[in-house]
């Protein structure tokens, strides 16, 4: 597998192919970088080329102001990535990164910019549903650690490594933040289909808040659940991956989509 390449520092290309006939923008939930996406790309077919977003404040962008908001975050990529976007693309998102996605495709559409292929979404609930009984992103630290253990997002080896987690602790919050306090402001659904993923066992998006995501699109929508929890795309990752990679391909054999061609 071909070490990772660097495009400026908000696009990761874990397997560049500028011969690609789309380009697959990947957007990391809360707590993520762009390294979340580093093997997908083995499990796509060249057609589609592999580009994971960094959002300010983590890996190569370390020294920029973390986001406080979903807006803020997408603000902080928005202007970056237009230049990437005169080929066929298609947005993913999970989790924070759905909500990230989601906010990107209504702006591009808003300014009548050049529109995802296709919008997938994973691990949350529409956003007109979205709710939580309890905020989680202001707990003291212990609580705020135990809470990441029963989420299962992050690895033990994190969890334990005190000194790592120094470092981490702020970005997760911030994230935390920014997905807990996402205030859906109403208007036209993106014209993109949607299609939306959710986790079998994961007790914090249930199958209805998943398909609820059709009210956000005039497309076409569906909405499958697959095996595991909040963290599927993580442990069902080669099925992820098939689906996604059979629906682009199928879509860009139709040639549906509002897209343009460099």
């Amino acid at each position: 597998m071909s070490t990772p390449t660097v495009v400026k520092s908000f696009v990761i290309y874990p397997k560049p192919n500028p011969q690609s006939r789309m380009r697959l923008f990947c957007f990391p939930y809360a707590g993520g970088t762009a390294a979340v996406f580093r093997s997908w790309a083995q499990y796509l077919p060249s057609e589609i080329e592999l580009c994971a977003v960094q959002y300010a404040g983590r890996g190569s962008r370390l020294a920029e102001p973390l986001g406080e908001d979903v807006m803020e975050v997408m603000d902080g990529i928005y202007q970056d990535l237009l230049p990437f976007l005169k080929k066929p693309f298609a947005f993913f998102g999970h989790s924070m990164g759905a909500l990230v996605g989601y906010e990107f495709a209504r702006r591009l559409q808003l300014e009548q910019q050049p529109e995802p292929f296709q919008l997938f979404v994973s691990g949350c609930s529409a956003p007109h549903v979205r709710m939580f009984d309890e905020l989680t992103y202001n707990l003291p630290e212990p609580e705020f650690i135990a809470e990441l253990r029963r989420l299962q997002g992050t690895p033990e080896e994190v969890l334990d490594n005190a000194e790592l987690m120094q470092l981490m602790m702020p970005i997760i919050r911030a994230d935390f933040k920014v997905s807990q306090t996402y205030a859906y402001v109403p208007g036209p659904p993106v014209e993109c289909p949607i299609r939306a993923f959710g986790g079998l066992k994961d007790e914090m998006v249930p199958r209805d808040e998943v398909e609820a995501w059709s009210e956000h699109t005039s497309g076409s929508f569906r909405a499958q659940m697959l095996p595991g929890d909040h963290f599927f795309l993580n442990t069902s990752q080669s099925l992820l991956t098939r689906i996604i990679a059979q629906e682009l391909i199928m879509q860009m054999n139709k040639g549906t989509g509002r897209v343009q061609h460099v």
